[in-house]
């Protein structure tokens, strides 16, 4: 079962992945240390498929690449947030890490609730409290994008056709 961590406004890329750990490309090790400046638990405890749910700007700060891939990779499925900071939400893009954009969930969100989301029709869905919140989909060419895993993969699939 997926576990929400649920965090306020402004968590910035200094705290998803601490300056400290930068010196490695390896998206596993930074995994191991996202988020530990503002919640010691989650790398030990982040299960693939979890959310995060956020408030607004999150992802403010530095415009290190770092940050989404930390969280892609330690398993999150997706970023739900009321807003987040531009160049975050590109690189997240570009790493091919679900962020969405909804400003209602996080008033009766709690940490396991079960949630799935529909990328398709711009739909999260709560289910242990059988509501239901809307949100802007992607264009088409930014899921594919996604799906691929990322910009590099994407255009690595473009290039093979």
């Amino acid at each position: 079962m997926s576990k929400n961590w649920i965090y306020g406004d402004n968590v910035d890329t200094d705290v998803i992945i601490p300056a400290r750990y930068l010196n490695t490309p390896n998206s596993k090790e930074l995994a191991l240390h996202c988020m530990e400046d503002i919640d010691k638990t989650f790398a030990a405890e982040v299960k693939q498929g979890d959310f995060i749910v956020a408030g607004f700007n999150f992802g403010c700060g530095s415009s290190r690449e770092h940050a989404p891939l930390a969280i892609k990779t330690s398993g999150i499925k997706a970023v739900i947030a009321k807003t987040f900071a531009r160049i975050f939400y590109r690189n997240a893009i570009n790493i091919g890490l679900v962020i969405i954009e909804n400003n209602e969930i996080q008033t009766d969100i709690e940490a396991n609730d079960v949630i799935d989301i529909d990328l398709n029709q711009g739909k999260i869905y709560n289910k242990t409290k059988n509501k239901e919140y809307s949100f802007s989909p992607y264009p088409k060419e930014i899921q594919k994008l996604i799906e691929a895993g990322g910009l590099v993969e994407y255009t690595k699939q473009k290039k093979e056709k």
